[in-house]
């Protein structure tokens, strides 16, 4: 099983923090690779369009952000970006699609 998951935080989702699973927004689940690279090429694709920015690691991990799109941190006293991020999952756990 596949999941693309779709979470807003103050931090890229690679480094999937103590409590990231709260910052999720959106999981779509699929029954196979090829279905969930099309999800994931359709949210890539919105992104792109509603972003100025972009990273990927490790071809599992996907952010994109603006950068006057933040949020105040009172811990911090200072605005921290906001990221938009995408994670592919297979069976649970962070994983990159198939080499093909």
């Amino acid at each position: 099983m596949y999941e693309i998951i779709y979470m807003r935080a103050d931090y890229e989702p690679w480094w999937q923090f103590e409590g990231w699973e709260e910052h999720i927004r959106e999981r779509k689940v699929f029954d196979c690779e090829k279905d969930a690279e099309a999800g994931l090429s359709e949210l890539i694709a919105r992104f792109r369009r509603e972003c100025d920015h972009e990273a990927q690691k490790d071809g599992k991990f996907f952010a994109f952000w603006n950068v006057k799109e933040v949020c105040y941190c009172e811990d911090c006293a200072e605005d921290l970006q906001l990221y938009h991020g995408l994670i592919i999952m297979k069976d649970g756990k962070p994983h990159p699609f198939s080499k093909k």
